[in-house]
């Protein structure tokens, strides 16, 4: 007999309840196909009225690769803090960035996806690799970790 595992999907209001970020550096604005802590694919909608368009470049806007690994990393976040319980109080803090790499441009009109995978997991703290996806093309990569830290700790 196999076993089957059901994935889940956060919608914005789930994120929200996860993360302490909100607009203008949200993100993220849906998760899906979360794998408990272990991997999960978040989307977001690349939209033209984003605030870092008006300069990253007015004739050509172009979403800052900074931005792309931040929502890879709100990500990665968010499933841990799932995983763990969700407790309001506790925070996930970036703590490194290895290996990352910008293959294309992403722009207003793209659906961005961050595949993030878990490679090790140590107490509270996680490592992922994780990929952008557009269009079935691979636009950003990078090796990310983050600590959770319970609300008591902070």
């Amino acid at each position: 007999m196999t076993e089957t595992t059901t994935l889940e999907s956060l919608d914005i209001l789930g994120i929200l309840k996860l993360l302490p970020h909100r607009y203008p550096f949200l993100l993220v604005d849906r998760i899906v196909d979360i794998d408990g802590d272990r991997s999960a694919r978040g989307l977001k909608n690349v939209t033209a009225n984003e605030p870092h368009f008006q300069g990253h470049f007015p004739d050509y806007p172009v979403m800052p690769g900074v931005l792309i690994i931040e929502g890879m990393a709100q990500t990665a976040g968010a499933i841990c803090q799932k995983a763990t319980g969700g407790d309001a109080n506790s925070i996930v803090y970036f703590m490194t960035i290895d290996g990352a790499k910008f293959r294309k441009p992403v722009v207003p009109g793209d659906l961005l996806e961050y595949h993030v995978t878990q490679t090790k997991k140590r107490g509270n703290i996680w490592k992922f690799d994780c990929a952008g996806i557009v269009g079935g093309s691979k636009v950003a990569e990078a090796s990310i970790s983050a600590m959770l830290v319970p609300g008591d700790a902070k």
